[in-house]
């Protein structure tokens, strides 16, 4: 018996084990077959009659039709929900139209072209060239190999998930949850959403980079006053031009998409010119090279618009005098006089060809890397050169490198431009067949522009010079966008085509991710995110629309592409994780659900591809993966905590249940050993007429005993006839339920229905739990009353229960006075719980009050043992005995021994305690 006394209460838990012989009873019903007559069924109505999915009789009203149910699912379609309808929804002519048009576009169309918009982009017309000088050909091609074999593994997988069925709007934020959960869906969508919002941004920055730097550098608003200035003076420019661009986009987008999707296709041929001219550009300098020559001061390259003659001196009427060169690196005078700068003196002003052509052989200098820290000055290997003192007031003259570069930084930069692999996934509702179209269009997509990512490196190393490939911004080449200097018939055919597909890519960025944003907000499993779900009548998602502005304008502040790349990397590539994870998780589950018509995946390549993904988040900068992991986990956990209410059937719970099956089986092996026995719960309630829970405070017990550790399993019984009590029985679970939330307890609820309460424990002490986990503990309250109650039962019912319990060989706990025992919002400071140990139970008596002192209610309270010594026995050598033990048990509590005087038994004992 266990006694627990803290200031007033008082209550007692009795430790029962009997041995006696099981009473049982068995009741029989007979009812009426539940299954439908066809006698009956056809005297009904036709229409009842043909509802020939119904089984019971009861069931007529609400099954359908075979016809109807295969019509609705053969009808089935999104297209509300696509870009084509919010075009027909802005324009008066289609609202007045009853029936929506039917998807008819096809693989080109809806998915190839969409997708080679968005993987080409401002990376391969910006940086690519870059990328190629600083990295050389080799690595140069190992980055681009590395970032598209993830996007194509993951094309793999997600065209297995897309064509298991229908994607609605959503895209990769849809595949994901309905496979893995709301939990993951949401926490992924989410940074799917933030990737593609800071993709607008960095595709804004690079628009407004070729602007200030190739097409109107006249533009800029600040101007630096010395070298050291010039950098901060173009990130404000950035900040300012780029604020103002975003919010000539967002008012675009809401005006309406139409705008966009119209335009479409001038940012698409846009693209396509200028890679067109990048690869005529470099067939015609195998025979005819651009001129572009670089200025050279020994092997250090100049900046070559701070000059107009690439020379020292120059002849003016027969007479030499100096040039402008002459004039940066000397101080004003005569020539003889003049003091310059050593380095200048003592090195020759040379020209070399920035483009030598593809049959020059340049390729060979290009092939290896060449990393540089911040701020050193671009050289040419094997153009002679004096080393020499020189002043770093002449350092603004010469191309320097504008940041620290290394391997993982060009990874993280260059990614950006293998994404946009999610285009075909996000039109599905515009595609005539989405199940064929979005496979062979995206991975059609990815081969096509890895092909070109790889012939470009090739071509950008075999024509360029090295020391212009690692001039960022062409500061060499006279302010000219390095790649353009490559291009055929005109630079601006690139800078032209460049500033307005980088345009165009913002724009389909910021039309998208507040689409994204509106199908998380819609499915409701973030609770603060519902507002964000609303918008115009069309659908056009104006809240999120917002919200994505102000993030985007986050990215701009930043000002740096070199900067935002890295950030968008690492969101893609969680999404692309658990993409190709949703992929494996699936097929190694083989749920019956799994069909995708998509037939070229594996689970093994899905894990190569969830990999790599990883890999480069780590490569690419470990602290933005931290961060970017960061952000999804808290995102997770807060789903969870909410208690996200969706059930999508996803591979999470496939994989619980498989888990759960396999450890259920592993328990199946032997019985528990002794170290891992703990008290499994089977606690039984008793409900008032109004099936609320009469004594909640055995839940309460219940969960301060167990700590949410072990099994829990909470059962009611409920009299009458399981035919007409089946409603009353799930409204009895229900609020079970609801109070062992609120009581804090982790476990499972079972409500049986049967003819006798007696019948109905019976059943619950038999038949509860699963293999191996089953209960090994009853918990019932005390018949309180029954003394004076008129009706047998209220004892009879107690003491079946016992006997059955003891039959079953499963441990008693009958706690006494329940409703004066603490809550779960009580604490106590002072206190004594009470063991008195009369019989032996194997130490069970000294286990509950150290588990009732894990939890934060009873912690600080003391444990007194108290045992009894008969007139025969030893108490001092008991009490020593008693004390070893708990020493060996590691229990710390206060021994008491009570001798028993002459003529007192156990029984007495027991009553004068109670």
């Amino acid at each position: 018996m266990l006694c627990i006394g803290v200031k007033n209460y008082f209550v007692s838990i009795s430790l029962l084990r009997c041995f006696s012989p099981l009473f049982s009873g068995h009741g029989n019903h007979k009812e009426d077959s539940p299954f439908l007559n066809s006698a009956d069924a056809a005297s009904k109505k036709n229409d009842f009659y043909d509802r020939n999915l119904a089984l019971f009789e009861e069931e007529l009203d609400i099954r359908p039709k075979v016809s109807s149910l295969l019509s609705r699912l053969v009808n089935y379609t999104n297209i509300t929900q696509g870009a084509k309808e919010h075009e027909e929804e802005e324009s008066a002519e289609a609202s007045r139209r009853k029936t929506p048009k039917s998807p008819n576009m096809g693989t080109l169309m809806g998915v190839y072209l969409p997708c080679l918009q968005n993987i080409f982009g401002v990376i391969l017309f910006l940086r690519l060239t870059w990328i190629v000088g600083m990295a050389g050909i080799i690595q140069s091609l190992l980055i681009v190999l590395m970032c598209c074999s993830c996007t194509m593994l993951t094309a793999i997988s997600m065209s297995a998930i897309a064509t298991n069925g229908v994607v609605p709007a959503g895209g990769a934020y849809f595949m994901i949850s309905r496979s893995l959960g709301p939990e993951f869906g949401g926490a992924v969508g989410l940074c799917f959403y933030l990737g593609t919002t800071f993709a607008s941004a960095m595709y804004i920055l690079g628009a407004i980079e070729i602007f200030l730097k190739y097409l109107v550098p006249q533009a800029a608003i600040f101007h630096a006053s010395d070298h050291h200035g010039t950098d901060s003076a173009m990130l404000n420019n950035m900040r300012v031009y780029g604020s103002i661009c975003l919010s000539l986009m967002a008012v675009v987008v809401f005006v309406g998409v139409k705008y966009v999707n119209k335009l479409a296709s001038l940012f698409l041929a846009c693209v396509i010119i200028s890679i067109v001219s990048i690869y005529a550009g470099a067939i015609k300098s195998m025979t005819h090279p651009p001129e572009f020559p670089i200025c050279m001061l020994g092997n250090r390259t100049l900046v070559r618009d701070r000059f107009d003659v690439c020379a020292k001196t120059v002849i003016k009427g027969n007479i030499t005098v100096p040039s402008e060169l002459w004039e940066s690196f000397c101080s004003p005078g005569n020539m003889s006089s003049a003091q310059c700068d050593e380095y200048f003196i003592q090195n020759n002003v040379t020209e070399i060809q920035g483009i030598p052509g593809l049959s020059s052989g340049i390729i060979r200098e290009n092939m290896w890397s060449d990393y540089m820290p911040k701020g050193e000055i671009l050289e040419k290997a094997g153009l002679q050169s004096v080393d020499s003192h020189w002043s770093m007031e002449t350092f603004s003259m010469y191309v320097s490198a504008d940041i620290a570069t290394s391997f993982t930084l060009l990874v993280g930069i260059f990614f950006p431009s293998a994404t946009g692999i999610m285009a075909g996934s996000n039109r599905s509702g515009d595609l005539r067949d989405a199940q064929k179209s979005i496979p062979v269009g995206t991975i059609l997509a990815i081969t096509t522009t890895s092909l070109v990512y790889l012939t470009s490196v090739v071509l950008f190393g075999a024509c360029i010079e090295g020391v212009v490939l690692r001039d960022k911004f062409g500061d060499a080449v006279n302010k000219n966008l390095v790649v353009g200097t490559l291009s055929w018939p005109s630079p601006w055919v690139i800078v032209i085509g460049s500033f307005f597909s980088t345009v165009g890519a913002g724009l389909q960025s910021l039309t998208g991710a507040p689409r994204l944003l509106q199908a998380i907000a819609k499915d409701n499993i973030i609770p603060f995110l519902r507002v964000f779900g609303h918008g115009k009548p069309n659908g056009e998602p104006t809240w999120a629309l917002l919200l994505t502005g102000l993030i985007a304008e986050l990215g701009i502040l930043i000002a740096s592409l070199d900067m935002v790349a890295p950030i968008l990397s690492m969101f893609f590539l969680m999404c692309y994780l658990f993409v190709n994870l949703a992929c494996a998780v699936q097929t190694l589950l083989r749920t019956p659900n799994w069909r995708p018509r998509f037939k070229y995946y594996h689970w093994a390549l899905s894990f190569l591809g969830m990999s790599m993904c990883l890999a480069l988040m780590f490569i690419s900068s470990w602290y933005y993966a931290i961060v970017a992991m960061g952000i999804a986990g808290m995102i997770y956990k807060y789903i969870e905590y909410q208690g996200a209410e969706k059930e999508w059937g996803d591979g999470i719970r496939g994989l619980s249940l498989s888990a759960a099956r396999y450890a259920l089986l592993r328990l199946e092996v032997g019985p528990p050993h002794t170290k891992n026995w703990r008290p499994q719960l089977l606690v039984l309630l008793k409900l008032d007429e109004d099936l609320h829970v009469k004594y909640p405070r055995l839940l309460t017990f219940a969960s301060q005993l167990k700590a949410g550790k072990g099994l829990t399993i909470v059962g009611s019984v409920i009299q009458g006839n399981f035919l007409d009590s089946y409603g009353e029985m799930q409204a009895a679970e229900q609020a079970i339920k609801n109070m062992m939330e609120i009581e804090r307890v982790k476990g499972f609820c079972q409500v049986v229905v049967a003819s006798k309460v007696r019948e109905g424990i019976v059943h619950l002490i038999q038949s509860c739990g699963l293999g191996g986990m089953k209960h090994n503990t009853v918990v019932m309250g005390w018949p309180y009353g029954w003394r004076q109650s008129e009706d047998p039962r209220a004892w009879k019912t107690f003491i079946n229960t016992v006997r059955c319990t003891t039959a079953a060989h499963l441990a008693l706990m009958v706690p006494k006075n329940v409703s004066f025992y603490p809550s779960n919002h009580e604490r106590f400071t002072d206190g004594n719980i009470d063991v008195w140990w009369i019989v032996h139970d194997g130490g069970m008596l000294m286990l509950l009050p150290f588990l009732l002192k894990q939890h934060k209610v009873w912690r600080k309270c003391r444990m007194r043992i108290f045992t009894v010594a008969q007139m025969d026995d030893n108490s001092i050598q008991m009490k020593k005995d008693l004390a070893t033990f708990l020493y060996q048990l590691r229990i710390e509590a206060e021994v008491e021994v009570v001798e028993m005087v002459r003529g007192t038994t156990y029984m007495h004992v027991l009553y004068i305690f109670e």
